[in-house]
């Protein structure tokens, strides 16, 4: 197994899975859809490639959480809003969630070397802009790191040997959210295709870790 390692971290994020009409939620991490969707913006694979996307979605996800953010809301009011039978609505209220400020380490983990490596250089060098679940909400740091690829390591290994991502003092405990086909939790994020907004759901298993070291112990 090899490992691909992503770095989601931003004042603002939004990865919702059960957005409808006026209320746009987000979830605690961020999704598959959602990383997916950024690896797809990064290689310039457009919405309606089914067949690329299918690809990625055989990797397995895991979330380190290195600082959980504040859950947020916005209240916007759009004028001039489309309505789907035709005609113009005057204005459409809705409320949006995020999460501010969180800092997550994402794991892509598969057999395919050459697939994780193609992703790790087009996160260094992206196709199109990369955003963190919504097209306003830019990382602060770069996605992409360096040392991100670790070949012959599994997901768990990689996402509790890699450096604290957070700053000031670690936190005890780190949850870990990570995909596994007898987990006690649902995500309905597997995507199944863009062009379509079809998704599966998928399992998650979630684990805590307080092993990994800080920068100051591994520079």
């Amino acid at each position: 197994m090899n490992t691909l390692l992503l770095r989601l971290a931003g004042p603002m994020q939004s990865w919702g899975v059960q957005s409808r009409f006026s209320v746009r939620d987000t979830g605690l991490e961020p999704s598959k859809s959602g990383v997916l969707g950024l690896v797809c913006a990064a290689m310039g694979i457009p919405r309606g490639d089914d067949d690329a996307l299918a690809r990625l979605a055989g990797l397995r996800l895991g979330v380190r959480t290195d600082r959980e953010g504040r859950l947020s809301r916005d209240y916007h009011i759009a004028l001039n809003v489309l309505k789907a039978g035709g005609g113009i609505k005057p204005s459409e209220p809705s409320t949006r969630y995020y999460l501010a400020d969180a800092v997550f380490l994402v794991g892509l983990e598969g057999n395919d070397l050459s697939l994780l490596e193609d992703i790790h250089a087009a996160l260094n060098k992206p196709v199109w802009p990369l955003f963190l679940g919504r097209k306003a909400f830019v990382p602060a740091e770069p996605v992409y790191l360096e040392d991100g690829l670790k070949k012959g390591a599994g997901l768990v290994d990689a996402l509790c040997s890699y450096p604290y991502l957070g700053r000031g003092e670690r936190p005890k405990h780190l949850r870990l959210v990570l995909e596994d086909p007898n987990g006690e939790f649902f995500r309905p994020d597997q995507p199944l295709s863009f062009a379509s907004r079809r998704f599966a759901p998928r399992r998650v298993h979630v684990i805590f870790t307080d092993s990994l070291p800080s920068y100051s112990e591994v520079m």
